[in-house]
C-alpha cells in the first residue's frame, strides 16, 4: 500500500469513527417518558409555577409583616447642628456650633380602631389566595402536559398505522404489477394503486410532520432540548369503566378565590370604618445632647462685668401618650365605607355569575366524558368490523371473486376505522383530565 492510499484509508476510518460518535450522541438524546414523568418534569420547570411559589412566599412574608404591627417599634436617631449666627438670649449668645443630639425612641400602638387586626386578617387571606393561585397554576400545567402527551401518542400511532398501510399498498402494488405484466389484470388497476400509494405517502408525510411538532411541544413543556427524541411509555390506553360523575365545583380554586375576594372586601369595609374611630398610642424615648454653649457678660457683686460661659450637656427621658379622634372630614370616611360596601356586593354577584358558568363547564366536561367513552366503544366495534371486512375482501380478491376497487375500499375503511379509534381513545384521556380540572380534583 503506497503512501497516498494509506492516507485515504486513514481518512475513511476517521470519517467512520466520527459518524459513529455522532450516531451514539444522537442515541443518547432519546428520552423514555411516562405520563407521570411528563407531569413531574412539566411542574418542575414551569416558570408560571415558580412565579406562583414566589407569590406564596411573598404572602407568607406579608403575614409576618402584619404581625409586627402589634409589637413596639424602636428607632434610633443622631443629629449634628452647626448654626450661624449665634442666637441672642437676653443679652447672651447661644452658640450651636457642632451641637450633637442622639437618642432612642420606643413607639407602641394601643388602639388603632381595629386597623392592625384587620390588616392581620387581610394578610392571612392573602396567603390563602396565593395558595389557591398556586393550585390553579398547577392544574393548568397538568392539563397542558396531558394534552401534549396524549396528542403526541395519537399522532405517533397514526404514523405507525400509515406506515403499515403503506407497506400493504407496496405489497399490493407488487402483486398487481406482476399480474399486469402477465396480462392477468389491466394497467388501469395498476394506475389506481399508484394513485392510492401516492395519497398514503402524502398522508404519512403530513402525519410525520405533525408528530415532530407534537414531540417539540412535549419537549417545550418538560423543559428539554427540542431535538430530544421522546419515547412515550404509556402507549397502551386503558379506559376505566363508566361511573357516576359528579358536577360538584366546590373544590375548584376559582371558587375559593372568589370567596376569598368576598372576605377581603368585608375586611376592607372594617378598615374604612376604622378611620372613623379614635386612635391611641404611647411613645417613650431618651435624648442625649451636648456642645450647646451660652456665652455673654455677667455682673459680679461689686458691680463689675466679666465674661460668662456655660456648656450644656445632658440627657432627658420623655414619655408621651397621644389620642387622636377624627372630628369633621366632610364625610370622607363614610363615603369610603360605602364604596367598600358596593365592592363587596359586586364580588358576591361575581361569585354567583361564575358559579353558574363553572357549573355549565362541569356539566359539559361530564358530557364529554360520557360521549368520549361511547365513541371509544363505537370506534372499537367499527375497527373489528373493518378488520373482518378487509380479511374477507383480501381472500375474495385472491380468489378473483371481487374487483380491485373493493379491496382498496376495504383497506381505506380499515385505515379510517383505525384512525377513529386512536382519536377516540386519546381524546377520552384528554376529556378525563379536563373533567378533573373542571371539578377541582386534578
Amino acid at each position: 500500500m503506497n503512501f497516498n492510499n494509506m492516507k485515504l484509508y486513514q481518512a475513511i476510518i476517521l470519517c467512520c469513527a466520527g459518524w459513529l460518535s455522532v450516531s451514539e450522541a444522537s442515541a443518547q438524546e432519546r428520552l423514555s417518558l411516562s405520563l407521570a414523568q411528563c407531569r413531574e418534569m412539566a411542574l418542575s420547570q414551569s416558570e408560571e409555577l415558580q412565579q406562583a411559589d414566589n407569590r406564596l412566599r411573598q404572602a407568607e412574608l406579608d403575614n409576618e409583616i402584619a404581625t409586627t404591627a402589634y409589637l413596639p417599634k424602636i428607632d434610633g436617631s443622631a443629629i449634628g447642628v452647626y448654626m450661624l449666627p449665634d442666637m441672642d438670649m437676653t443679652g447672651m449668645d447661644l452658640r450651636m456650633r457642632g451641637t450633637y443630639m442622639a437618642g432612642i425612641n420606643l413607639t407602641q400602638p394601643i388602639y388603632t380602631g381595629g386597623k392592625i387586626t384587620t390588616g392581620k386578617r387581610l394578610a392571612r387571606i392573602g396567603g390563602e389566595v396565593a395558595r389557591e393561585q398556586q393550585r390553579m397554576t398547577r392544574m393548568d400545567i397538568l392539563v397542558e402536559a396531558d394534552k401534549a402527551y396524549w396528542t403526541y401518542i395519537a399522532v405517533a400511532r397514526k404514523v405507525r398505522m400509515l406506515e403499515s398501510f403503506s407497506a400493504q399498498m407496496d405489497t399490493l402494488y407488487r402483486q398487481v404489477s406482476t399480474a399486469c405484466r402477465a396480462g392477468m389484470t389491466t394497467e388501469n388497476d395498476l394506475l389506481r394503486i399508484e394513485a392510492e400509494r401516492s395519497d398514503v405517502l402524502y398522508q404519512l408525510q403530513k402525519a410525520k410532520n405533525g408528530e415532530d411538532l407534537c414531540r417539540m411541544s412535549v419537549c417545550r413543556i418538560i423543559g428539554v432540548e427540542f431535538d430530544t427524541q421522546i419515547e412515550p411509555t404509556d402507549t397502551l390506553i386503558t379506559l376505566s369503566e363508566p361511573t357516576s360523575l359528579s358536577a360538584d365545583i366546590s373544590l375548584r380554586p376559582e371558587i375559593a378565590l372568589l370567596e376569598k375576594q368576598i372576605e377581603t372586601d368585608k375586611q376592607q369595609i372594617r378598615m374604612a370604618k376604622a378611620d372613623m374611630l379614635p386612635t391611641a398610642g404611647m411613645k417613650a424615648g431618651y435624648m442625649y445632647y451636648g456642645n450647646i454653649k451660652l456665652e455673654g457678660m455677667t455682673t459680679t457683686g461689686d458691680g463689675t462685668s466679666q465674661p460668662f460661659s456655660q456648656e450644656f450637656q445632658d440627657g432627658q427621658w420623655t414619655a408621651m401618650l397621644s389620642v387622636s379622634t377624627p372630628v369633621f372630614h366632610w364625610g370622607e370616611n363614610r363615603k369610603k365605607a360605602r364604596k367598600a360596601l358596593y365592592q363587596l356586593i359586586n364580588s358576591e354577584l361575581e361569585l354567583q355569575k361564575n358559579s353558574r358558568l363553572f357549573n355549565i363547564e362541569a356539566q359539559q366536561a361530564i358530557r364529554n366524558m360520557q360521549d368520549g367513552q361511547r365513541l371509544v366503544r363505537t370506534a372499537a366495534i367499527g375497527l373489528r368490523q373493518a378488520k373482518e371486512n378487509l380479511r374477507v375482501t383480501q381472500n375474495r380478491y385472491a380468489s378473483s371473486m371481487v374487483p380491485l376497487s373493493d379491496l382498496l375500499d376495504a383497506q381505506s375503511q380499515w385505515q379510517q376505522a383505525e384512525s377513529n379509534l386512536i382519536e377516540a381513545q386519546t381524546q377520552c384521556k384528554i376529556y378525563e383530565t379536563e373533567y378533573l380540572r373542571a371539578t377541582g380534583n386534578l
